[in-house]
């Protein structure tokens, strides 16, 4: 388990305080949140002055009504709809798991070190940078993810190499019982960022101070894992004749062969985007002692999962708790929430709110889907849109621009309950896949 176990969020040293009027944020009294009644389970939304689709809505629903859930659904403010269950909701669950409730990102997460450096130190022309960052991590996919695939490693660096030690030992166990799982690259993305909403930044804080910032999972191994068990639970639901709202609800009873197996995949799967995260971090780190003038890594460090299954006590009882685009926020646990490509990004600290299994939002949370952004805006757009970065700013990644997304604000003031901010972080540099 990454960071001493799943899906704690804490500092790898002492927390450095923040001035609450120096975060950027105007703090109000909490937003507190809603309920709704449903036939099944009652759902607790922190969604208040942020958009709520009626898709994501009836999915909730259709989540609530399974039997095995523990008190409720708990809904962060960067909601939307998902596969089965919806992005940015907590799930807990007592004797089964769903496993596209967990999707096939398994471990996505954030990673964040603050530097020595200062907004000083950086140069005018940040382009530099951006392409050493973009040379020392491979990013993005070609060849349709073949030998060639400009995202994955031609000659496995030493440390991937040593990290792959580690983790194989395991994954050979799986891929030995269920061949399939095997059949795609697995250490070849060992250290890779990936494409999509994945990210690499270089940022500065309230007090000028520079971060390294990045956002992946694990890769095409956590996908075909999370695809294969979606689709044996599916075959056990009709083994079983369970009937179900939605067939992607389809879940593992505990005790199950396919449960403990599941439970060793999404393990193992966890442990690699961790270890993904860390490896890349430490090549941003070679690449940017290279074109930046010297500089020491602090005290502070996060390295945090959202999207991901835990083990964890809740009102009395040992529960499966699943986030799925959300960040464990118990009191005192250290988290990152990221903005879009052109909104600033957060460093909380959980309050430790019970109501919402300890939990908060993994970001701003998508308005539109990739299709649509992609109707709407133009390049024009998005370069305004993120004027004074350097990124990217061609058609490829229209459907990351900022309108894109909900207001990071809006997100973070739905969710006062739930953390107090630490540091506010705005991108200088934005690598996207």
């Amino acid at each position: 388990m990454p960071m001493n176990r799943v899906g704690t969020e804490r500092a790898l040293g002492p927390v450095m305080e923040t001035n609450t009027a120096d975060t950027n944020v105007t703090l109000k009294a909490p937003a507190g949140h809603v309920t709704l009644e449903t036939a099944g389970a009652p759902i607790k939304a922190w969604t208040q002055g942020v958009p709520f689709e009626a898709e994501a809505e009836a999915q909730l629903r259709r989540v609530a009504s399974l039997p095995f859930l523990h008190k409720w659904v708990a809904v962060m403010p960067d909601v939307h709809a998902g596969i089965g269950a919806t992005v940015g909701s907590v799930i807990a669950t007592k004797g089964a798991i769903i496993p596209a409730a967990v999707g096939v990102d398994i471990g996505c997460g954030m990673i964040a070190t603050r530097t020595t450096l200062r907004a000083s130190d950086l140069p005018d022309n940040l382009h530099g940078l951006r392409c050493a960052i973009e040379a020392a991590v491979p990013h993005g996919r070609t060849d349709n993810g073949g030998p060639g695939d400009r995202g994955a490693w031609h000659d496995l660096p030493e440390d991937v190499v040593s990290a792959w030690t580690e983790l194989e030992p395991d994954y050979t166990a799986l891929t030995d019982k269920f061949p399939k799982l095997g059949r795609g690259t697995s250490v070849h993305h060992l250290g890779t960022l990936g494409t999509g909403n994945h990210f690499i930044e270089v940022c500065l804080d309230e007090s000028e101070q520079v971060w390294f910032m990045l956002h992946s999972g694990s890769r095409g191994v956590g996908n075909r894992f999370g695809s294969f068990f979606i689709e044996l639970a599916k075959r056990d639901m009709r083994t079983w004749m369970v009937n179900l709202p939605d067939d992607n609800l389809a879940y593992l009873p505990e005790g199950t062969e396919h449960f403990g197996d599941y439970w060793r995949a999404v393990s193992w799967a966890q442990k690699f985007a961790a270890k993904n995260r860390e490896l890349m971090m430490k090549a941003v780190v070679h690449a940017a002692r290279k074109s930046l003038p010297a500089f020491e890594l602090t005290d502070m460090a996060v390295n945090c999962h959202h999207n991901y299954v835990a083990r964890e006590f809740h009102y009395g009882a040992n529960v499966l708790v699943t986030r799925k685009g959300a960040v464990r926020a118990a009191e005192g646990d250290l988290g990152i929430i990221p903005g879009s490509m052109g909104a600033k990004s957060f460093i909380v600290r959980g309050k430790g709110n019970r109501e919402s299994f300890c939990s908060c939002s993994h970001g701003a949370g998508r308005k539109m889907s990739r299709t649509a952004a992609k109707k709407v805006f133009t390049v024009q757009d998005h370069e305004e849109a993120t004027r004074g970065i350097e990124c990217r700013k061609d058609a490829d990644v229209i459907d990351e621009t900022p309108a894109a997304y909900k207001s990071i604000d809006d997100v973070m003031n739905a969710q006062r309950e739930l953390v107090d901010v630490v540091h506010t972080l705005r991108q200088v540099v934005c690598v996207k896949g």
